[in-house]
């Protein structure tokens, strides 16, 4: 019987153990962090998700159409912005040409300079439920109370006169907590979204990426096609 070779086999076989065991340990860890950075991951999206439709939500938003339509289109918009004046007619359209399967929801973005005071004056239009009337009434009039893509607010009331504001109230209204605190709702969910120009759509939560007409009249047509194979 040859004893060193027993002795030699059995060396090996005594680190062949312990290296397999830290092998297998190993794998188990590396398997376990996989899972955990899976978990992680889906947790992280998730939450993304959940901000996302937190920031689409416009709860607070002034909103038109069937509250029950199953397509919601958000628009984020700045009252002095002159393609918002030319698209708002055309979505208003879409609302009554296919009642109850469409409803808008109006975010503002006050991105040309003093456009603030335009958004301020829209906010406390509520307060009198005029607000639509008051949207309305300032786009139609966009020439009038901007210059060179500034808002001129001394001019805004005369534009605004047929709606049937108390005027009083208005200014006053515009200097209100609820007023303000919505408008940097707004704000915060605009920057959170990425909201970089006006208009900007989001159609179901799907962001309108190449801007246009037929774009956004494509999304739209998607998903009322998505909402009628689902009935």
């Amino acid at each position: 019987m040859n004893f060193r070779s027993l002795k030699y086999q059995a060396g090996r076989l005594h680190w062949a153990i312990p290296i397999g065991a830290i092998v297998v340990v190993i794998l188990i860890a590396i398997t376990a962090w996989v899972v955990i950075q899976d978990e992680e991951d889906a947790k992280g999206a998730q939450s993304a998700d959940d901000a996302r439709a937190a920031a689409l939500a416009s709860e607070h938003a002034p909103t038109t159409g069937d509250p029950n339509a199953p397509v919601h289109i958000v628009e984020f918009l700045d009252p002095a912005c002159e393609t918002c004046a030319v698209f708002y007619p055309l979505v208003k359209q879409w609302l009554q040409e296919v009642p109850g399967k469409l409803r808008l929801s109006v975010r503002h973005v006050p991105f040309h300079r003093g456009s603030e005071y335009a958004v301020q004056v829209l906010e406390a239009s509520r307060e009198q439920g005029l607000y639509w009337e008051t949207l309305e009434a300032l786009l139609a009039t966009q020439g009038q109370w901007t210059q060179n893509h500034t808002v001129v607010p001394e001019r805004i009331a005369p534009a605004i006169a047929s709606v049937g504001l108390n005027m009083d109230r208005l200014k006053t209204d515009m200097n209100n907590f609820d007023v303000k605190l919505r408008m940097e709702h707004d704000r915060k969910d605009a920057v959170s979204l990425m909201v970089r120009a006006t208009p900007q759509y989001f159609v179901n939560g799907r962001e309108l990426k190449n801007f246009g007409y037929e774009q956004l009249a494509a999304l739209v047509r998607d998903e009322l096609s998505k909402a009628e194979s689902t009935q």
